[in-house]
């Protein structure tokens, strides 16, 4: 009869797509177990939705059953438990929380939130939507139900569901009247919502959070332990500014930004067959300004203005692969990641320290001036709007912000403080800086 050490060996053939690693390496094999020729074990996965959950068992059971003296492999395919930050709250059965934001207004985030619960619903996965817009509630008219009979038992409330879809929204309650409240008043609303709705065993719970960086969004990162957010923005100028403070927001309160979301961001025209980008091509400025994955590109499109059933969002692929994107962003936000670059800064130098050992220094008034950021180049033409002149002789960072594993913000004493800096960009600049290239006296070109 196989070992436990054989099984093991067996089953380090099987290779996390996304984390690179194998899955006995990774600690996802759990509770083997031997019984003459029946081996059982578990293979714990970093979220329920994980897209290669099936192939896992089947290489699993293959590899192990080609062991001599195996007759029988069951695996049991469970996922990572959340780590609950107010224990007070009931939100045990509820796989991952994901937090959908913007910092501007009228962007369509209600609507990608919806239609990205939907895109999920429709995987097969047990799915609910928390409106924590209370001064705006977009879920009643999304999901075309007014004035619905909100019951409850005892102190818990029931959501209310639409075509299998869990929902709840003070809008709900409210009905046309207007939510005049002050800030404390309405996280304390939210909060009830959330954590006294009856939401049953979720594998995904979408928040909708209103726009901006407000009390909602301080109380709900601070008592609750979201699994990450994603940002939904158009890639018009106004909207790009606003994009960096969310980002920073987020990254400060430890909550990890799983990616963006570009909505409107095209349209197909029926007359002449070509592609329009109404607010500019804003994809790579995206991933160049923020260092952010653009989970989805969404276009401009009739018919996306409802959620009521469960097909909605069906015709468009862009949904499906956003949820795809989205199972494998939360896997390796949980999954244990190696040593990221270390950045120290002095008043001449900002260092950054590979993983692999090397080292780079780039000059303070070189890397002010590649800032990326809104401010300082215009989103439409991608021209410099800051002059090099204006960069002081003793520019220098005074602080500096880890994003997550894919960028720094860097807070400078001139008082620029938007500045976002993905390790591409760093290594770039700091190639043409080894070359002799300043970028301090003329356009900084990407």
């Amino acid at each position: 009869m196989a070992t436990a050490a054989e099984i093991l060996q067996a089953l380090k053939v099987i290779i996390d797509p996304d984390l690179r690693q194998d899955i006995v390496s990774l600690g996802f094999v759990k509770n083997l177990a031997i019984e003459g020729g029946l081996v059982k074990f578990d293979i714990e996965l970093t979220t329920p939705a994980c897209p290669v959950k099936d192939r896992f068992r089947e290489q699993a059971v293959a590899a192990v059953s080609a062991l001599p003296g195996v007759e029988t492999v069951e695996v049991n395919m469970t996922a990572q438990r959340r780590v609950q930050k107010q224990p007070t709250l009931e939100l045990d059965n509820i796989g991952a929380i994901i937090a959908v934001s913007s910092c501007k207004g009228g962007v369509g985030k209600s609507t990608v939130a919806a239609l990205l619960a939907r895109a999920l619903q429709r995987e097969g996965l047990s799915v609910g939507l928390l409106d924590a817009d209370v001064h705006g509630p977009s879920v009643p008219t999304l999901f075309n139900v007014h004035h619905p009979e909100v019951m409850s038992i005892g102190e818990q409330i029931l959501p209310v569901e639409v075509d299998g879809l869990r929902t709840m929204s003070l809008g709900y309650m409210l009905g046309e009247r207007p939510a005049v409240m002050r800030g404390p008043m309405v996280s304390g609303y939210v909060m009830q919502l959330l954590g006294q709705t009856e939401w049953g065993a979720l594998d995904y719970l979408i928040i909708d959070l209103p726009p901006g960086t407000g009390d909602i969004q301080l109380t709900l990162t601070q008592r609750v332990a979201l699994d990450g957010a994603v940002i939904v923005t158009t890639p018009q100028q106004l909207a790009l500014v606003d994009v960096a403070r969310g980002i920073l927001m987020f990254e400060r309160l430890n909550v990890p930004v799983l990616g963006v979301i570009e909505n409107m961001a095209f349209f197909n025209c029926d007359g002449c067959g070509k592609t329009h980008h109404p607010f500019g091509d804003g994809s790579r400025a995206l991933k160049d300004r923020f260092g952010l994955e653009t989970l989805a590109r969404l276009p401009i499109l009739p018919g996306m203005h409802t959620a009521a059933t469960r097909d909605a969002g069906a015709h468009l692929p862009e949904f499906t692969e956003l949820a795809d994107r989205l199972h494998r962003a939360v896997g390796m936000r949980r999954a244990a990641r190696g040593p990221q670059p270390q950045v120290k800064t002095d008043q001449a130098f900002v260092s950054i320290l590979w993983p692999d050992g090397s080292e780079d220094r780039i000059p303070n008034r070189t890397l002010r001036a590649s800032c990326a950021c809104a401010l300082c180049v215009d989103e439409y033409s991608g021209e410099k709007k800051l002059d090099p002149e204006t960069i002081p002789d003793d520019i220098h960072a005074e602080e500096v912000q880890y994003l997550g594993h894919y960028a720094v913000a860097i807070a400078w004493n001139d008082g620029h403080t938007s500045g976002i800096f993905s390790w591409d960009h760093l290594r770039r600049v700091a190639g043409r800086a080894a070359a002799g290239d300043c970028g301090c006296g003329r356009a900084w070109k990407e």
